[in-house]
């Protein structure tokens, strides 16, 4: 199956979409978070269904794990000014909501273009096909099979190293342009970023995760440099910064979530 086929949604009564949660997303405690979130932003376009508005923002609250299976996505539009567009989604399994979830959609504006997120200077990507990545003493998990990771930044997970950072080239394995659910995909799919800190593994499920959308999508089809960091881990919680640049330093999203650390010990 392609990304776009395990996106695929079918119209329900009252403007809700049935959809279907596969095995090849799966994390050691349910689908990656990331997918999930791409699942919902399909449904949110189909409800805003204006092509001269780009989601530009979606924030999700994960309330519980979905098992894999069937699902049903409800958007709905709060509002539609005249340049911006606000909508909500619940996404429900077996009559119980798994996650909600809020975006904006809106066209550009007319503004200056400032930055103070360069893209780090890096070596560039090589080929996309590279071997399955295993996690030092855990089985990666399978939505691996279906990236392309070229580590750049930080240092092995479980190594206990002195800082929280990871990234490098990722993207789909799958030829495929660059849009909105896919970044959602994208953000998500680094191990997190204080695992080079921990001795061991630590599950981490996402209790809230944020996706901003900051260049004009779709973009050409290519591998992204995304950098992750992480703050502070207290109390079994911990935050987590991403970025993903496309290879000629255009910033195309940033992401911020907040989640759990199982069993973490340093």
């Amino acid at each position: 199956m392609t990304f776009d086929e395990d996106l695929d949604l079918r119209p329900l009564e009252e403007g809700s979409w049935k959809g279907r949660i596969e095995g090849r997303w799966w994390t050691p405690r349910g689908p990656l978070g990331g997918f999930v979130m791409a699942l919902i932003l399909r449904a949110l376009e189909k409800a805003v269904a204006d092509a001269d508005r780009q989601a530009r923002s979606l924030t999700v609250q994960f309330l519980r794990p979905p098992a894999e299976g069937a699902v049903t996505v409800k958007p709905l539009i709060e509002r539609a000014g005249r340049g911006l567009t606000n909508a909500s989604a619940r996404l429900e399994q077996d009559g119980r909501v798994i996650a909600l979830g809020l975006a904006t959609f809106a066209g550009p504006r007319e503004g200056p273009e400032l930055t103070e997120s360069p893209m780090p200077e890096v070596e560039p990507p090589g080929e996309r096909e590279q071997p399955r990545r295993e996690l030092p003493g855990a089985e990666a998990p399978n939505f691996v099979e279906l990236l392309s990771t070229q580590p750049r930044f930080g240092s092995e997970p479980f190594s206990r190293a002195a800082n929280a950072l990871t990234g490098g080239w990722i993207g789909l394995r799958e030829p495929r342009e660059v849009d909105a659910a896919a970044l959602c995909v994208l953000a998500d799919a680094w191990y997190p970023a204080p695992w080079p800190r921990l001795a061991g593994l630590a599950p981490a499920p996402t209790v809230e995760m944020s996706v901003y959308f900051r260049a004009p999508l779709p973009q050409p089809d290519a591998l992204l440099l995304g950098r992750f960091r992480s703050a502070q881990v207290r109390d079994g919680y911990f935050d987590e910064d991403g970025e993903l640049w496309m290879p000629d330093g255009t910033l195309v999203a940033q992401s911020r979530q907040l989640a759990i650390l199982f069993g973490a010990s340093v």
